[in-house]
């Protein structure tokens, strides 16, 4: 038997116009589809490219974290004080490197002094167009301020620098609910002793 071809895809399909539902910060749109002769209907919400960054000081051995404020958790968990990684979405026309500088600058005051790619995924592909790009940041940790975030974003960041150690202790413990940090630390306990020949390319 020849193994599966397990790569994704891509499908005949007809899609409708969208259908605005509403929206704020992303759009929230509806559409009509047709796939393999059957029609439904699937509500999409339009976040786009987003990129994530693994801030690594390899000096101090040091990842800096953020604590940020999300609804949905405080809605799912009662816990909305989240311990993240620093990321953000792609603006139109903005290279996906030059994005993953300006919201490492923006959430941890620090621009990278090396950017390396790692991998991409969708966390949510059954409701959201959202893609998030992966990369590993080298950064100077002592230069890190103690508050965060852009302004025109209300946004409000509380950077934290933390042990690598303690940070996938917290891990393996189940400490943190945040997707992206949580996918960013699993490579990170896989990959650390590779982490100087990484940020060398």
């Amino acid at each position: 038997m020849a193994d599966p071809d397990l790569s994704d895809a891509a499908v005949e399909v007809e899609l409708s116009a969208p259908e605005s539902r509403g929206g704020g910060f992303y759009r929230y749109e509806r559409y009509r589809v047709r796939l393999d002769g059957a029609r439904i209907e699937r509500d999409s919400v339009r976040i786009g490219p987003i990129v994530v960054i693994l801030a690594i000081d390899l000096e101090r051995d040091e990842i800096v974290l953020i604590r940020q404020f999300r609804l949905g958790a405080h809605l799912a968990l009662g816990k909305g004080d989240l311990v993240e990684v620093p990321a953000g979405r792609v603006e139109p026309g903005e290279e996906i490197a030059d994005a993953a500088r300006r919201e490492c600058r923006e959430e941890i005051g620090v621009v990278p002094h090396s950017l390396t790619p790692l991998f991409d995924l969708m966390p949510s592909a059954g409701s959201s167009d959202e893609h998030m790009f992966f990369f590993l940041g080298l950064v100077d940790a002592s230069k890190v301020p103690a508050r965060a975030g852009a302004a025109h974003e209300q946004e409000d960041t509380r950077p934290l620098r933390v042990p690598v150690g303690e940070a996938l202790e917290a891990l393996a413990a189940g400490q943190l609910h945040y997707g992206a940090a949580v996918n960013a630390l699993q490579w990170l306990a896989l990959n650390r002793e590779r982490l100087r020949q990484l940020g060398s390319r």
